[in-house]
């Protein structure tokens, strides 16, 4: 097939301008005894599973712009996710996301946490926008967005999911009441204070087992304020630990931080790299912050 011409989807500044169009994600397991489907169904598992779909798109997209969940169906044997996206950049990366296989891992972990699922299952996923299945042709990143673009939402927002963004929201409680002046070493997320610390062994190993793809993100978040990570440090442990893989590579990444900084390489700091690139859930995972229904 041709390739799109990608001015057709922008203006004349290089905006996208007034794109927008929906794609489905289809969502399921490898497990008949653990069946997304069957989730959703029930009363009580249908906030979680939905939770789980909410913090995988946040972490996938990198944020909560530009897109939004219309509506979810049943599709036997999947969960059907119909998406609207509002603007491009948020789209590119969602299919970026998606065909390296970040996506699938952010919905592992947040379906392993949220929904107890055993890590021997495995996520199933599909996407199509119209009639077109996008996973036969997820190397043509500007012919999916125009499947996308040319696929336009033909309904509102459904009111289940205006009820479970609610939910959610609710979810997280009242504001705390905080002291007017925080503790020294202690720091705030989600206006809840944590004890401020030195980066340990147990943290570099569990930053390993959960970041994946993003230990270059995060890595460019904390170079900000650590000499050892300026300039080609970061390439070139991406170089040096290659065919040792992700784990190492993020090992190693926040070794060299521990190392630079000694007990300047604070929690707070690492905490604050995982905020500014919008892995809310690494954080979570970081502070062992239980979930809440």
């Amino acid at each position: 097939m041709d390739s799109i011409d990608t001015k057709r989807l922008y203006d004349s500044n290089g905006n996208d301008g007034a794109f927008s169009g929906c794609a489905v994600l289809f969502l399921g397991s490898s497990s008949p005894a653990h069946n997304l489907l069957s989730l959703y169904k029930d009363e009580q598992g249908k906030f979680s599973l939905f939770k789980v779909i909410k913090l995988t798109l946040i972490d996938s997209v990198g944020g909560l712009e530009g897109y939004e969940i219309l509506k979810l169906h049943d599709a036997d044997p999947f969960l059907g996710v119909e998406l609207k996206f509002m603007a491009m950049p948020p789209c590119q990366r969602f299919l970026e996301s998606y065909a390296c296989g970040s996506l699938a891992q952010f919905l592992s972990q947040h379906a392993s946490r949220l929904l107890t699922l055993p890590d021997v299952v495995v996520m199933e996923t599909q996407l199509k926008a119209g009639i077109h299945t996008l996973d036969q042709s997820l190397q043509d990143v500007e012919m999916c967005l125009e499947h996308i673009r040319q696929s336009q939402p033909v309904r509102l927002r459904d009111d289940e999911v205006t009820q479970l963004e609610q939910q959610l929201q609710n979810s997280f409680g009242p504001p705390s009441h905080l002291p007017q002046e925080l503790p020294r070493n202690c720091f705030l997320f989600q206006k809840r204070v944590f004890d401020d610390r030195p980066l340990t062994s147990a943290d570099q190993q569990r930053f390993a087992a959960h970041v994946g793809r993003d230990w270059k993100r995060v890595g460019r978040a904390l170079q900000k304020n650590c000499r050892a990570l300026k300039g080609p440090a970061i390439d070139n442990l991406a170089y040096e630990y290659e065919r040792e893989g992700l784990y190492e590579q993020a090992y190693q990444l926040l070794g060299r931080f521990i190392q630079s900084e000694g007990r300047s390489a604070k929690l707070s700091r690492l905490i604050s790299a995982l905020e500014e690139t919008k892995l809310t859930s690494m954080v979570e995972i970081m502070l062992g912050i239980q979930p809440r229904d």
